[in-house]
């Protein structure tokens, strides 16, 4: 993600520029010297363009956000980094929240400052959990030890789907939307991590899924209930659904 690491969003080839500015609001974008097509077109695309792109998982917008929508010259990426982790724990601890929320035993043992503090460790924990085991397993199946920062950057960006669980604030969902989340959340990772790393995507798969498994076995420690209400509200919604087939 330096100022030299431009990528081509159609097959990854460094280009020095995407494009040549005349005057504002007059570019030319610039072509890729492996491909020869237009390096990056998501530059001329409005911004929920790319959001839908994102979404349906296409590599070429994973390309422009992760290597060409961040300008190192005007961005710090540690500071960036930092307050993506930030709003990761964040997200991460409403989830908690609102799966600790159907649980209505443990809502009402526990006191505010009580239930805050466990949350806080649990979330903490199996973050870390999530970090350690995700940086052994790329160094193991992707041998990947260089670009650690850059890459837990990239994956970080691509969690972005824990945003739509701020939608539970203003309606209201079953408990197994949490679970579809975190099912985008592996997907979205694994294609970052494709993106950033050029291996196969059964590698980042394998990687983003034993990261992701260790961060759910470490929770069930602190959260043991909390996998029962996913997999309750999942089964209770699909037999809603069923019916109404």
């Amino acid at each position: 993600m330096a100022a030299s690491e431009h990528r081509c969003v159609g097959c990854g080839f460094r280009v020095k520029s995407l494009f040549i500015q005349y005057s504002p609001g007059n570019i030319r974008l610039m072509k890729c010297g492996n491909c020869k097509e237009v390096a990056d077109e998501y530059i001329e695309c409005e911004r929920m363009i790319i959001f839908i792109d994102l979404i349906l998982h296409r590599p070429k917008v994973y390309r422009h956000v992760l290597y060409n929508a961040i300008n190192p010259a005007t961005v710090n990426i540690q500071h960036l980094l930092w307050k993506l982790v930030f709003a990761y724990l964040l997200l991460d601890c409403y989830r908690s929240l609102l799966l600790r929320k159907s649980d209505e035993e443990s809502s009402f043992s526990d006191s505010p400052v009580l239930l805050s503090i466990k949350v806080l460790i649990g979330v903490l924990s199996a973050n870390a959990a999530f970090i350690i085991s995700f940086a052994i397993a790329t160094k193991g199946l992707l041998n990947e030890v260089s670009r650690r920062r850059e890459i837990m950057l990239g994956i970080f960006i691509s969690s972005y789907f824990k945003i739509f669980l701020l939608a539970m604030l203003v309606w209201e969902f079953p408990m197994s939307v949490i679970f579809f989340v975190d099912i985008l959340l592996l997907t979205s990772n694994s294609m970052a991590l494709k993106v950033m790393t050029e291996s196969t995507m059964t590698r980042c798969i394998a990687v983003c899924l034993i990261a992701h498994l260790i961060r759910f076995l470490v929770g069930q420690i602190f959260e043991p209930t909390i996998f029962l209400i996913q997999i309750g509200s999942l089964l209770q919604y699909m037999s809603y659904f069923f019916r109404i087939v």
